[in-house]
């Protein structure tokens, strides 16, 4: 018997090997490379390069000890489930509630973005016109069927490889080769001039940290898709093993020929750091090439967003801690309701996005922070339980065991733990250390007020001889 009957999800397998592959990828690669990457280089100048190293290191462990999980269990309630199944039905809750919000708060980011992006090209036109429209695309597309969610963002993922990979190969052209310099190469001096390699020292490539980590958020929508992937046992194993050297080379590798173009110091000062490269390229249309991949991206991370909050609520409406409509399929077999909840709450952050001042807004956002920091946590506590759980002969048949165990597991709680601490020192991400517990408290309240603490613990339909029933 297949352990996610244990969950009672009954979602149509619709995802391909190659949506789930390119999914893995897209969510690897976010706006933050293309439009944020200035303000990390000043934090930390080319050591940047080793943030992302170290930040790699420890997604990768992340993303084995999901992986571990998502083949044992491939349910689309992913962490939310195994959170409510290894910790406990709060730990399950809170989860769930909290990455739902997270992704609303970020579609209503992106979404508001999409109306800037496509003004660079229709400057008269009412920026609420193109939010609405993603708006309503983005869950038109999740509405119709899974597969339709994943040959967009197939589509959307392959244009960011696509852009950074021609910026990596041209441009390492042009440093190591001199093509288009008149055959001068210009090298990798800028790498290690203008201070030296390292020139905040260690203190800067801690305070990088912050922002490195989240330019990652999203790639564990990796597990959600498991509970519509055609074949986890094979497609999550797959995409999971390729993280660490996608971001050798798409952070890594896009970051040093960008600093290696342009002396570290000057980039924060002179535009994005993809634009200059394509213009130092001869190509007169980077702003209008990097401006349309940036707002793929976001319709991307909308499209992803809306996904994610729909199969999250759904698995909470399994758990008993969401109203049980929300459990509904349609005859398509999305969860129908789920998704037009969350359309409504998006709807309402596009509107209040232009009455409620800025700062309010990044308030509200901050919790992504706290949220991603958590989801990762409760991964990786997930699965050091779920080992626990097991006997040596179950631990040896499994069939995509995470790295490291369990030193990876206290490794990443300690970096996890680091990363929060290091987000006081910033006051752009101190917000978050405020706005958290926040939320965590209005959570808490709702979970008692409403009684959700007496709904009990799924229910085991495996044999009763079966170990995986001993939570």
């Amino acid at each position: 018997m297949e352990k996610e009957s244990e969950f009672e999800e009954r979602l149509e397998r619709g995802l391909k090997e190659r949506h789930i592959q390119l999914i893995a990828l897209g969510g690897a690669i976010g706006v933050g490379l293309f439009l944020g990457s200035a303000t990390a280089i000043k934090t930390a100048g080319p050591a940047l390069l080793l943030s992302y190293i170290v930040g790699g290191i420890f997604i990768l462990f992340i993303m084995r000890s999901l992986g571990e999980l998502a083949v044992a269990y491939p349910v689309s309630g992913s962490f939310s489930a195994y959170a409510g199944k290894f910790l406990g039905p709060l730990a399950g809750y809170l989860t769930g509630w909290t990455y739902w919000f997270m992704w609303v708060v970020t579609c209503m980011a992106e979404i508001t973005a999409v109306g800037v992006y496509v003004r660079f090209w229709l400057p008269d036109i009412q920026q609420w016109i193109p939010a609405l429209l993603a708006l309503v695309l983005m869950t038109l597309v999740n509405v119709v069927a899974v597969s339709a969610f994943g040959e967009f963002e197939f589509w959307f993922a392959l244009i960011k490889v696509v852009t950074i990979i021609s910026m990596i190969v041209l441009g390492g052209a042009l440093v190591f080769f001199g093509w288009g310099n008149d055959g001068v190469a210009i090298g990798v001096s800028n790498l290690f001039s203008h201070n030296g390699f390292m020139p905040m020292g260690w203190s800067g490539v801690g305070l990088s940290l912050v922002m490195v980590m989240f330019a990652f958020l999203g790639i564990e929508l990796i597990g959600v898709t498991a509970g519509e992937a055609k074949n986890p046992e094979k497609t999550i194993p797959s995409a999971i093993n390729k993280v660490l050297w996608r971001i050798l080379i798409f952070y890594v590798g896009a970051l040093t020929i960008v600093m290696s173009l342009y002396p570290w110091d000057e980039l924060g000062t002179i535009g994005s750091p993809f634009v200059l490269t394509f213009e130092k390229l001869g190509i007169p249309a980077a702003a209008g090439i990097i401006n349309f991949v940036v707002l793929t991206a976001a319709l991307s991370s909308c499209n992803s967003g809306i996904f994610s909050t729909g199969r999250m609520l759904y698995n909470l409406s399994l758990q008993g801690k969401a109203p049980a409509f929300l459990g509904k399929l349609s005859k398509n077999h999305v969860p129908l309701n789920a998704i037009m909840v969350s359309f409504v709450f998006l709807f309402i952050g596009v509107i209040l996005n232009y009455f409620v001042p800025a700062e309010v807004f990044i308030y509200v956002t901050s919790v992504g922070t706290i949220a991603a920091i958590w989801v990762w946590g409760v991964i990786v506590l997930a699965q050091l339980r779920f080992r626990q759980s097991l006997t040596p002969v179950q631990v040896a048949a499994l069939k995509y065991p995470a790295l490291l165990y369990p030193f990876s597991n206290w490794a990443t709680l300690a970096f996890l733990a680091f990363v929060t601490i290091v987000m006081w020192f910033d006051p752009g991400t101190r917000v978050a250390l405020y706005v958290g517990p926040v939320w965590f408290g209005l959570l808490l309240v709702c979970y008692y007020s409403f009684g959700l603490n007496k709904t009990g613990e799924l229910e085991c339909t495996a044999a009763p001889s079966d170990d995986s029933c001993q939570s």
